[in-house]
């Protein structure tokens, strides 16, 4: 009698203890497919296959086009037709004996720049505006006592152009800046180094169609000078010459 005492005062009902419902019971299976729907694991289905990702590959994998960049004109004439005039003139069937551009140098010397540094970052400014391509700030490789100047203060700008945008910063100089220049009776022809290089100077930049005369604070000359092959005056003055630079003639 005492074991079916102990037996029924452990059935649920005797302790007073409700069943606890099953897994099933807990959520049904229609509750686990609305929360797929609303963005759950179930939501997962909604990216891209893998096969996508295929397509990406066969995109990459197309070569992209370049940009092709027209030939400068004064290079074009250069190579078509000056250098069969420099033959004729000079006797020579070679060509790689006939001389040829190898850089133009721009140079802005700031003296003023010591005492006001926004002298100096104007110029700069507008040198890389004619140019296109970023200066280089030169600086005093000695002290000077008398200009107040020490080692390694700023005191100009240059740039040094090759390639295509040496020739289209000579083409620009010959069309346009050269003939905007007051009282012009052309280029000295005194200019020569005798290794063939050739240098001239612009009193202001205003000459240059890129720059704004209402935007311009500080007027500012520069030199520029034309690195020739060769070694010889009378080589690089026909090599000018048949260029189209306004050289003077002898005599004048």
């Amino acid at each position: 009698m005492s074991e079916e005492v102990k037996e029924t005062s452990e059935t649920p009902e005797a302790t007073g203890q409700a069943e606890q419902p099953s897994k099933a019971e807990k959520q049904p299976k229609g509750e686990k497919s609305a929360k797929g729907e609303k963005g759950g694991k179930g939501g997962k289905g909604d990216k891209v296959d893998k096969g996508d990702k295929g397509g990406k590959k066969d995109k990459k994998a197309e070569p992209e086009e370049k940009q092709v960049f027209p030939v400068p004109r004064l290079k074009t004439k250069y190579q078509q037709v000056v250098v069969g005039q420099l033959k004729e003139a000079l006797g020579t069937p070679n060509r790689m004996a006939i001389p040829r551009l190898q850089k133009i140098v721009c140079n802005m010397g700031v003296g003023r720049a010591r005492d006001n540094k926004r002298i100096l970052e104007s110029v700069s400014k507008e040198l890389g505006q004619i140019t296109g391509q970023k200066p280089v700030i030169t600086k005093a490789r000695g002290s000077e006592a008398g200009f107040k100047i020490r080692t390694g203060d700023p005191i100009g700008c240059k740039v040094t152009l090759r390639g295509n945008r040496m020739w289209e910063f000579l083409d620009r100089l010959i069309t346009i800046a050269i003939p905007r220049i007051k009282d012009f009776r052309g280029l000295s022809m005194k200019a020569f180094d005798g290794n063939g290089n050739y240098s001239m100077g612009l009193s202001e930049q205003l000459v240059f169609p890129e720059i704004h005369p209402d935007k311009v604070e500080f007027q500012q000359g520069m030199n520029i000078t034309f690195v020739i092959s060769g070694g010889n005056d009378d080589d690089s003055r026909e090599l000018l010459r048949f260029m189209g630079m306004p050289l003077q003639r002898a005599g004048e």
